[in-house]
């Protein structure tokens, strides 16, 4: 099944069991889910919540500005002194 027609059949409790399957590492029944597999999911709950979510309530949300000091990320200082984070397996 390609993508868009997926995203057109997927309901909020498709939604909710994929992004806990992400979070698992594994399917509902126990099965560990394939590099493959992960990736589709996270396509999918990626495009789901940007077309049905807010974005306060998408994953990986980060609010504009800084619980501690009130000060927005682009206040604290420039986009060229932003530090990548990469992470290895």
């Amino acid at each position: 099944m390609q993508l868009d027609a997926f995203l057109a059949k997927m309901t909020p409790a498709i939604h909710q069991a994929l992004k806990q399957a992400l979070e698992l590492g594994k399917w509902p029944d126990g099965r560990a889910m394939s590099e493959a597999e992960r990736d589709a999911s996270l396509q999918a709950v990626i495009v789901y919540e940007h077309e049905h979510l807010p974005a306060s309530e998408r994953v990986g949300y980060m609010p504009d500005k800084c619980k501690s000091t009130g000060t927005s990320s682009q206040e604290n200082g420039s986009a060229e002194d932003a530090t990548i984070l990469r992470f290895r397996n």
